[in-house]
């Protein structure tokens, strides 16, 4: 096979280029290579966020039945963030993940990107804290 066959730069109708393409032959024999460089160079892109997904926490709000009054507050276990009102805190210290109405809230501290899960019981409240499999940022 010709290199030209393993390796095609594409161009759009204006000449700009914006994407190469592999034959399969040439992906398959260096996937395992290629796989981890493109992943790390994806991680140094940055990601275009989903907004939060802010109506499960109003759902949520609207089937408030514990026994003690509603509030906002959340607090990271791993480094310490906290705040009062994750909804109105200016420093935004923790990105909002889900909510289900059974009381469970999930959050990602920003300072440390650990998951933290807000536990809503009957009658208290707990939270839980984990990082990554690898325990890093």
């Amino acid at each position: 096979m010709a290199h030209s066959d393993h390796y095609l730069p594409l161009y759009d109708k204006k000449g700009n280029f914006y994407a190469v393409m592999l034959s399969a032959e040439l992906w398959n024999k260096y996937r395992h290579k290629l796989e981890p460089l493109i992943e790390g160079m994806l991680e140094e892109i940055e990601p275009v966020e989903k907004p939060e997904p802010l109506h499960e926490w109003d759902e949520f709000k609207q089937y408030w039945d514990f026994k003690y009054p509603y509030n906002a507050r959340v607090e990271c276990g791993n480094c310490g963030a906290q705040t009062e009102d994750w909804t109105t805190d200016p420093n935004k210290p923790f990105r909002f993940r889900g909510a289900q109405i059974s009381g469970l809230a999930v959050f990602q501290c920003k300072p440390c990107s650990a998951t933290v899960r807000k536990k809503h019981f009957k009658d208290h409240i707990c939270f839980e804290y984990s990082l990554n499999a690898c325990g890093c940022k």
